[in-house]
């Protein structure tokens, strides 16, 4: 047994603890409290500092695969035009150049206090290097067919590459198969992963051209599929909202993970919150891509569970949560900061079904950040969220390496 001990201690499921001391055992929390309180374990004591302990970031909502792009799309045209860099920049990278892109971010998420994340993907081709590191993963598998025609061969595609690849995977490392997106997925197959119980991931409500597109059928959107080839292929527009167009198709359900949710209004956020959606906020993304802001107040005074996510480096200048948790005080001071982190934190871990990750309880893994001060922050909450502090990851003796 190890007991940890700092000038702060961020439980996230309880108050913040002055000169708090958490106690490890076999990789796990045994005990926690204010040092010298009535029951606190006799053990060996690392002092961490003047700082603040929490449980490890969970970043719901990434795309490691697209690391090799950061800094290389112009963000200023908006959502469409940046698709359009994406898909322009295959076949431009290698392999190595782009597995070797995903490692680094993966040793960046590491070093900065993040535990776990899902992670967003369509080629599985960093796979072997998240398992070979210390991150906690659900990996979605990301099915894309706009053609009606392909629905039932690209969910064969799915469930093989799942029977292959997701049987030797190490603990704390599965695959799940996601949709893209309500205007990039047909509706034919949004249903037979309906009807199966998915998908168990989408990107939602994310831009105006979505909206737009699912609502009349005009925008940006349609121009974008028929230079694919593939045009508004049997769509009659909906005349609906993305979130309610989904929950139509039966694709909302309480383990799905709903990325940005920025397009909804108060019908949807009611929707979102029967459904017991989990919904990933994406502020510096959505800040990049100009596709306008979610409403964070209003959706967490719905009642919606919420997440945080950094999206890809393609579109935000890191994949570090913190910094979306600071930004969106920024943005909506109005949110307690402590619903903020618990966002990037708990909030992550009940989305992705990580039950033993995302708050410092008994039972629960020793998989802690910890963000260094100078002296003691007079309130640890506003210190973490103001853009001073930085966080690293701490482990405790006897914790094991894969946090999960």
């Amino acid at each position: 047994m190890q007991l940890l001990r700092s000038a702060w201690l961020l439980p996230i499921t309880a108050p913040p603890i002055r000169d708090g001391v958490v106690a490890v055992s076999d990789g796990r929390v045994v005990w926690l409290g204010r040092a010298g309180d009535p029951g606190e374990p006799i053990a060996p004591l690392r002092d961490l500092g003047e700082g603040v302990l929490l449980p490890g970031l969970v970043n719901a909502h990434c795309h490691l695969e697209l690391s090799h792009l950061a800094g290389k799309l112009p963000l200023a045209g908006g959502f469409v035009p940046w698709v359009e860099g994406v898909v322009a920049s295959r076949g431009q990278h290698t392999s190595e150049q782009i597995a070797s892109a995903a490692s680094a971010a993966i040793t960046a998420l590491e070093c900065s206090g993040t535990v776990a994340l899902g992670d967003v993907s369509n080629t599985l081709a960093h796979l072997e290097r998240l398992s070979a590191s210390s991150l906690s993963a659900v990996v979605f598998l990301e099915l894309l067919a706009w053609d009606p025609a392909m629905a039932q061969a690209t969910l064969a595609w799915g469930d093989g590459v799942l029977r292959e690849r997701g049987t030797a995977l190490r603990p704390g490392l599965e695959l799940r198969l996601a949709a893209h997106a309500p205007h990039s997925v047909s509706p034919e197959l949004l249903r037979l992963l309906a009807a199966r119980g998915g998908p168990a991931a989408i990107h939602l409500a994310e831009s105006p051209d979505e909206a737009q597109f699912l609502a009349n059928g005009t925008g940006a959107w349609p121009g974008f599929l028929a230079s694919r080839g593939l045009g508004p292929v049997s769509f009659a527009p909906r005349r609906q909202s993305p979130v309610r167009y989904a929950d139509g198709l039966g694709v909302l359900h309480e383990h799905l993970v709903a990325a940005h949710g920025v397009q909804v209004d108060a019908v949807d956020r009611a929707l979102l919150r029967e459904r017991g959606v989990h919904v990933v906020l994406c502020p510096r993304s959505n800040a990049s891509l100009g596709v306008g802001r979610a409403a964070a107040p209003a959706l967490h005074a719905a009642g919606v569970k919420l997440a945080l996510g950094s999206d890809s480096l393609a579109s935000a200048p890191s994949l570090d949560v913190l910094d979306d948790a600071i930004l969106l005080r920024e943005q909506f001071p109005e949110l307690a900061l402590a619903s903020i982190l618990r966002m990037a934190t708990l909030g992550g871990a009940e989305a992705l079904g990580l039950p033993e990750l995302g708050a410092v309880a008994p039972g629960r893994r020793a998989a802690f950040a910890y963000a260094p001060a100078k002296s003691t922050p007079r309130d640890p909450e506003a210190f973490l969220l103001s853009g001073d502090a930085r966080l690293e990851r701490v482990a405790a003796e006897g914790a094991p390496v894969a946090l999960s």
